[in-house]
């Protein structure tokens, strides 16, 4: 016969079991999307009938044999004041406490994104102004859930995290990105902002990319062939296998509501930039398919100037730019520009400040309807007129400038399609860029390196992005 130790721990694993559980991005301090329906979702025992309240609403489900339950809320109203969330069950019941609703953004990539606000105690992350900063940091209504790292060989269920309250005392590990995002956009909408964070540094785009996504390109093979390979760099970063962080960090908060996301990873892909277009366009299609939104609007940064001192005569970074940019063919998404705010010597420029501001820019022109400059100068074409080539621009209804000084990084080739440095000058609209070296210019170029002093913009400051004319 059992001991009563035996059973005493039988009946409390069979509790565990009967409770009814919710996923993991619902925890105390939880931002909800408003404006749209909200998928709730757990565990509970197979057949078990649960109901969720919320805001006034109350709606229920019955678990199916695996014990999965979900329900989905009716569009909610912003609000600022928190409220509980009640999960009741045949057996057991919880609550999540101090619950808002607003706008939600899921941020992910690798350490650019991940680069916390206050990294200064011995870390590689350094905000610029970090310390004020994180004084001023007093923003309770912007709130940030950070996932736990995990690369999982198959997709998860269960991920580690918690929603936290911005303050002094919590900023320093937010995202710094995300968060001053979240604050542009809480001071202009007035509404709960929540940032889910979800990174991981020094990590490539396939290992965010499902293997379902993976298996459906024939062009993808070459994904699966690396790693398949073994080389000693791959086994030692299980978070480069390919859907390895899909399966660990997205897919537990698959379908939370989201209004958007950001993204800033490709340092990882430099080296495989022709590959990257396809497979980016794949994973936004992939990403947006998984939260049950078509045209989830999703935007990135482009990679900033840097030069790697392992190899500095590399120059892959223009190509890996010119992937994402070739990107923005996909309905609702949008690059911020970073080429003018880089640093030569850091992976990991200090001007986060301006990189989420850019970013906010975009989705409130394209998701909030405000008005305003959102892109700075997009190449548009470049017409031959005589020993000079004339290049016009979308987005420049503003004007363009070169703050203040000459323009720099222009270069021009002839028909030798060899490239010597040019002279370039605005002209309303256009740059009118000639070589004495090039007599009877073919092709222009702009800001065409790992790193290059980038000072073209538009009339409201922002820049304009890496460009070639060429296809050579």
């Amino acid at each position: 016969m059992p001991s009563r130790a035996v059973l005493c721990c039988l009946f409390a694993a069979a509790s565990l079991r009967a409770a009814v559980t919710l996923a993991p991005p619902f925890t105390d301090h939880a931002v909800l999307q408003q404006g749209m329906p909200v998928p709730v979702w757990g565990r509970a025992q197979p057949g078990e009938r649960v109901s969720v309240a919320f805001a006034g609403q109350k709606v229920g489900a019955v678990a199916g044999a695996d014990g999965r339950w979900a329900v989905l809320l009716a569009p909610l109203a912003p609000s600022a004041t928190g409220a509980d969330l009640e999960v009741a069950g045949a057996k057991s019941s919880l609550s999540r406490h101090d619950v808002v609703v607003g706008e939600v953004w899921l941020c992910s990539g690798q350490s650019n994104m991940e680069f916390p606000v206050d990294d200064s105690h011995g870390g590689q992350f350094l905000l610029q102004n970090a310390a004020a900063e994180v004084a001023a940091a007093r923003w309770p209504l912007i709130r940030q859930f950070e996932v736990g790292r995990k690369a999982a060989p198959a997709p998860a269920d269960e991920a580690a995290g918690s929603w936290v309250p911005c303050s002094p005392e919590t900023v320093a590990k937010f995202s710094a990105v995300g968060y001053f995002f979240a604050r542009d956009l809480h001071r202009r909408l007035g509404v709960p902002v929540g940032i889910i964070d979800s990174t991981w540094g020094g990590t490539p785009l396939e290992a965010w990319t499902g293997a379902r996504t993976l298996a459906s390109d024939p062009a993808f093979a070459v994904v699966g062939e690396r790693w398949a390979k073994g080389s000693p760099v791959y086994l030692h970063r299980p978070s480069w296998e390919p859907a390895s962080l899909f399966n660990g960090m997205i897919n537990p908060l698959l379908p939370y509501a989201l209004r958007g996301a950001l993204w800033y990873q490709g340092e990882s892909n430099t080296n495989r930039a022709a590959e990257y277009h396809r497979l980016f366009a794949a994973m936004i299609g992939e990403w947006r398919e998984s939260f049950g939104q078509e045209e989830l609007p999703f935007y990135w940064v482009q990679l900033a100037a840097y030069v790697d001192p392992k190899n500095p005569a590399d120059n892959s970074w223009p190509y890996l730019r010119e992937a994402q940019a070739q990107t923005l063919s996909l309905p609702a998404t949008g690059m911020a520009v970073t080429m003018d705010i880089g640093d030569a010597k850091t992976v990991h420029p200090h001007n986060k400040q301006e990189v989420g501001r850019r970013l906010a820019l975009i989705a409130k022109a394209k998701v909030y309807g405000i008005t305003g400059d959102y892109s700075g100068p997009v190449f548009e074409s470049a017409e031959r007129e005589g020993s000079a080539l004339r290049v016009r621009f979308l987005y420049a209804d503003t004007g363009l400038t070169s703050a203040d000084k000459p323009l720099q990084s222009f270069e021009v080739a002839g028909a030798d399609r060899k490239f010597h440095p040019a002279s370039a000058a605005i002209a309303g609209a256009t740059v009118v860029v000639r070589a004495p070296e090039v007599p009877a210019p073919v092709a222009v170029r702009y800001a065409w390196r790992d790193y290059a002093e980038a000072n073209l913009y538009d009339g409201a400051g922002l820049p304009a992005a890496p460009f070639r004319s060429d296809g050579w």
